[in-house]
């Protein structure tokens, strides 16, 4: 996490870091050197002070009055006024660009503390800091660097680091060359070797009582101290005891009387506290699990490598076996073909090791900034946590995100889909090349855009990721939805298809495979697909006569002409049992309304039943007939209750239908 804890500006580790507005840090005394002290005429500040209601943090606003150009010039200049001339930007040891004062920078000495005072000397009025990270500029109020709080929890951390790199433990009482210390008194508060604890700390008297730890746990505990209570940056004599929901900031009880604060809303800050402890805590474990993955796919992609050598290797030496046993022609042509199989073995291993290298990066990035969020959490200073945590959080999620789907796919294969054929005669020697002489791979299901409506099914699939093999189609299977064999209903070079004419409220397995000239792949996984229970349909408009007028969501329909006109249903049917009502709500000069089941290439503009696709029943007023190819059947008075058997148009077993007239509704069952 080395990384985390270094400044942007000076690449050292962090020394007195504040937090500016924009979540970043930045150590005091870098703050001080790259300072801009803006014209009075033409500050920022004064036109930020005219407005009211704009939030100090509110740097959005601030962004349309930046200080410098974020192109990569590295030039800058102040709107509307010409400064002295600029200086290209820097960069620290970090890479991030660093912009110098445009003013020459004061004596050395006053970079340091003033004497006898221990601060640092007055902030120039109208002063600007530019954040070096995302480059927003910050204009200062009247108290300078000291508006800023103070980020003492990365303090506290770039403290441990430190000790935990540094040298062993010395003992304090050796005079000259000092001894590896063995042991430390938390009474004393001093390390021992172990000749000088036997010597100035004897284990009798008094000093049994002492207890003696080793020397690392000693040195915890004596960076363990009890909790330094923050003061309010606005109210220097106020302790922080309360946290703004609105601000995310914490503030003190004169904040919450007469500050910028009062009308917000507030909570305890040791709820606050735990709180965002508790989400840092759950963010990290998404991420731990993101960097195990990740872990896992450094190792594929280094196994990759290995594969990838190890199968070029072989390849190469089964195209010189093939090509050697040829005439001296094809050693020419031999030479050509190494150049592509190398080429290939390069590309691939350039892509693999450049998807390691990033990976890798991130990984190291996404490790750093674990270990430093643990060690953020370990922090017992609820004030100085919360002023990092929102922010913390805000980066675990965006590293988590940059962990999202795709990353952990490898982007190149390790198999090399190129066979020699050795068959070619002489002559062919000069066209000699690699053919494909596998076949496809199974589809992929896509189960997103797979779905049912009413008796028709539509299937999506798609060839594997990082399948290179060439498809010239494939086969689409259904069974027959009792679980009898499958049978093929597709076969194309389509990866979608919807399959019309199924049973209702039955379910059917569904797989495709695909083929080329080498042969027929492998199945892809068989998925099961369930078909509507009922068939809700209503008229269907689009083939529907000009005479005919629809309502009532078209299922309604009326007709004012003379003629006869047909009008089907918009839902078809081939097998099952089936069942639907109709009411003749206006019945006038007495026609002859037929019902019925038709093909849909029946004719529109005569009687139904007139023709050989079409089986209907026809009323007038006091009677009623069965009626197929303009042939009368079964004629009955009045309520009537009858059976008719009808050919169907291919020719299956006939439809036995019952019909029962009652009034003016009418009930059909075919089957």
């Amino acid at each position: 996490m080395e990384e985390e804890l270094k400044c942007p500006v000076c690449g050292s580790f962090f020394r007195e870091p504040i937090i500016l507005p924009c979540s970043h840090n930045i150590c005091l005394a870098c703050a001080r050197n790259i300072l801009v002290q803006t014209p009075e005429a033409e500050s920022p500040q004064s036109s930020r002070a005219s407005g009211s209601g704009v939030s100090d943090y509110d740097y959005l606003e601030l962004d349309k009055m930046s200080l410098y150009s974020e192109t990569d010039s590295g030039y800058g200049s102040y709107g509307g006024f010409v400064s002295a001339p600029t200086t290209p930007c820097q960069k620290s040891p970090n890479g991030v660009r660093v912009f110098p004062p445009t003013v020459p920078p004061p004596p050395l000495a006053q970079h340091h503390l003033l004497p006898h005072t221990g601060v640092l000397p007055p902030v120039p009025r109208n002063s600007c800091l530019t954040c070096p990270q995302c480059h927003r500029s910050l204009t200062l109020d009247d108290r300078g660097l000291r508006g800023f709080p103070k980020n003492r929890v990365l303090e506290g951390v770039v403290d441990r680091y430190q000790q935990s790199k540094a040298a062993a433990l010395k003992c304090q009482l050796c005079e000259k060359s000092p001894r590896e210390a063995t042991v430390m008194c938390e009474q004393c508060d001093v390390f021992y070797c172990d000749p000088c604890r036997l010597r100035c700390h004897p284990p009798r008297g008094p000093l049994a009582k002492h207890r003696l730890v080793p020397p690392a746990q000693g040195r915890i505990s004596r960076r363990t101290s009890p909790r330094k209570i923050s003061t309010c940056t606005e109210h220097e004599l106020e302790n922080l005891s309360m946290y703004c929901v609105q601000c995310k900031t914490p503030v003190c009880y004169q904040c919450l009387e007469d500050g910028k604060h009062s009308t917000h809303e507030v909570k305890a800050l040791g709820a606050m506290w735990k709180l965002h402890k508790g989400q840092l805590s759950q963010a990290l474990n998404v991420l731990s699990d993101r960097a195990t993955e990740a872990k896992e796919f450094l190792v594929q992609l280094r196994n990759m490598v290995q594969h990838i050598q190890e199968n070029g290797v072989e390849f190469e030496a089964c195209l010189v076996a093939q090509c050697d046993a040829l005439i001296e022609a094809l050693n020419r042509r031999k030479a050509q073909l190494l150049s592509r199989v190398t080429k290939e073995h390069e590309h691939k291993l350039l892509v693999v090791r450049d998807q390691i290298s990033h990976c890798t990066v991130k990984l190291r990035q996404t490790t750093g900034l674990m270990e430093y969020c643990l060690e953020v959490i370990k922090e017992n200073d609820p004030s100085g946590f919360l002023q990092i945590s929102d922010a913390l959080i805000r980066r675990v999620h965006m590293t988590e995100n940059q962990w999202g789907k795709g990353s952990l796919t490898p982007r190149m294969s390790s198999d090399f889909d190129l066979t020699l054929d050795s068959g070619p005669l002489l002559q062919t020697i000069q066209q000699l090349d690699f053919v494909q002489m596998k076949v496809p791979a199974a589809p992929i299901l896509q189960m997103e855009e797979c779905c049912t409506q009413t008796n028709s099914a539509t299937l999506s699939w798609k060839q594997p990721p990082l399948s290179t093999i060439a498809v010239d189609g494939y086969i689409l299977e259904l069974d027959d939805g009792n679980g009898g064999q499958f049978r093929e209903v597709y076969v194309g070079t389509e990866m979608i298809c919807t399959v019309d004419g199924l049973r209702f409220n039955s379910t059917y397995k569904s797989r495709v495979k695909a083929f080329n000239s080498s042969g027929v792949g492998q199945y892809s996984k068989t998925l099961v697909m369930q078909t509507s229970e009922i068939a809700w349909f209503t008229f269907d408009s689009v083939s529907a006569h000009p005479d005919i007028i629809l309502s009532n969501d078209n299922l309604t329909v009326t007709c004012n002409s003379y003629d006869d006109r047909v009008i089907m249903g918009n839902t078809g049917f081939s097998r099952g049992v089936h069942y639907w009502e109709m009411t003749i709500d206006r019945y006038d000069n007495h026609p002859d309304p037929a019902f019925g089941i038709a093909r849909a290439d029946v004719m529109k503009d005569v009687m139904l039943g007139k023709d050989d696709k079409a089986w209907a029943m026809y009323v007038d007023n006091n009677r009623s007939w069965f009626m197929h190819n303009n042939s009368h059947t079964n004629r009955y008075e009045y309520i009537c209750l009858c059976k008719f058997l009808g050919k169907r148009p291919n020719k299956a077993p006939y439809y036995k239908c019952s019909l029962l007239l009652l009034v003016t509704e009418w009930m059909l069952y075919i089957s």
